[in-house]
């Protein structure tokens, strides 16, 4: 080979290297940072990646996604973002609660963060008020908290005369545990009921709460918004069946995994919503512009085969309020 020829492949390798770096590194990257782990995370990954694509954007072509996952240790979450920050992502998407959107603002004002699953960003001190964050943050709210007083009300329409004690389970490490607590307090305060505040932090403690169950004498249990349950919803599930005690839940996963019935927002139509909100943050949008969204709609499953396992009979009533039962 002459020494021209050379030249000219060895200058146009250089320039198709230094093309495919520049296209490297203009694709945009959003950091995802989430309190849970990867495993039971599935649905809402697909999720946030379906509404990419409506938004124009698919991971590996023109976008990429860089996953940190929490694994239900909230202390891990501030080094976490930390990490997403120094690799100067393009925006933030939190999910799995609270928590992991609180440990991203802490680390950045500047990077765009759209929030999932958190159903009080002004009391987190996330956003100025709904209508106009302001700042780099806004999202999708769940408002899981603001339901605990409707769970409460559903289980003890589900038994025979309604229920008089209750069991509340939460997780005490967990930021919104005593806001929970307090609006279960205030749905009760002029009703003559008895709700049992029990404490989970870890896998050991729940089996040691519902083993207690019986003890307490609880009718009826509301299982409290919590990741760390979410991420164990088969279990809970199952423990709550061993138990034999009726359970309400927050998300319909957890009637999926086995859990008698859930009142909440649809998680993966949360996610699918926020992957808009981020797509149109990378064309440029400004998040302080975007108002905190609010479901409009509502989901009540119930599991008719844990119905009858627990020999319970859902009223006609509560079947029909159902958006989805489960046989």
């Amino acid at each position: 080979m002459r020494r021209r020829d050379f030249m000219t492949i060895f200058a146009g390798a250089a320039a198709y290297t230094r093309l495919a770096g520049a296209q490297q590194k203009t694709m945009p990257v959003i950091g995802w940072l989430h309190s849970l782990t990867a495993d039971q995370s599935a649905s809402v990954i697909a999720a946030f990646r379906d509404g990419l694509r409506e938004a124009g954007y698919t991971e590996g072509q023109n976008v990429a996604i860089e996953y940190r996952w929490g694994d239900g240790q909230y202390d891990r979450l501030p080094l976490l973002a930390a990490g997403l920050v120094d690799q100067k992502v393009n925006a933030i998407l939190t999910g799995g609660g609270s928590g992991s959107a609180i440990a991203a603002k802490k680390a950045t004002a500047t990077i765009p963060i759209v929030f999932t699953s958190v159903s009080d960003s002004i009391g987190d001190g996330l956003v100025a008020s709904l209508a106009r964050p302001g700042g780099n943050v806004t999202g999708i709210s769940s408002v899981a908290l603001q339901l605990t007083a409707k769970r409460l009300e559903m289980v003890s329409d589900l038994l025979p005369g309604g229920a008089k004690k209750f069991a509340l389970l939460v997780n005490p490490d967990y930021v919104l545990t005593p806001r929970i607590i307090s609006q279960m307090s205030d749905a009760t305060a002029n009703k003559d009921v008895v709700v049992h505040i029990t404490n989970a932090r870890n896998e050991t403690e729940l089996d040691s709460v519902f083993s207690a169950l019986p003890r307490l004498q609880a009718e009826a249990l509301i299982v409290g918004s919590d990741p760390f349950f979410y991420d164990r919803r088969q279990l809970v599930a199952a423990l709550a069946a061993r138990s034999a005690v009726p359970a309400i839940y927050e998300l319909r996963q957890f009637a999926d995994a086995g859990g008698l019935m859930s009142y909440g927002t649809s998680i993966t139509g949360i996610y699918r919503q926020a992957a808009g909100y981020v797509g149109r943050i990378l064309k440029g949008a400004n998040p302080a512009d975007f108002p905190v969204q609010q479901p409009t709609k509502f989901e009540l499953v119930i599991n008719l085969k844990t119905a009858k396992a627990l020999a319970l009979t859902v009223p006609r009533s509560l079947l029909q309020r159902a958006d989805e039962v489960i046989e």
